[in-house]
């Protein structure tokens, strides 16, 4: 019975993977997937975008003048910024 108490704390507290060391682990494995979870999302939503950029020529149009403030020869552009 000593023996086998003894190996259990060896176990628990000694060894170089214990308890304390498989908890962490163990978070550090949700937090991961929680991550690829959400790139996988957006890489998704991406695709989506990518798609819908190559396939319509509308979009290009709107992407050119929302992201590069682009605009037709007889247009005026006004630029309202947040603070």
């Amino acid at each position: 019975m000593l023996t086998l108490s003894g190996f259990i704390i060896w176990l628990v507290f000694f060894d170089h993977n214990d308890i304390f060391l498989q908890m962490n682990r163990s978070s550090e494995l949700r937090e991961l997937r929680k991550s690829k979870a959400y790139y996988a999302q957006q890489i998704e939503i991406v695709k989506k975008d990518l798609s819908e950029l190559q396939n319509n020529p509308a979009s290009i149009e709107r992407a050119a003048r929302e992201k590069y403030l682009m605009k037709k020869d007889n247009e005026d552009l006004y630029v309202f910024e947040e603070k």
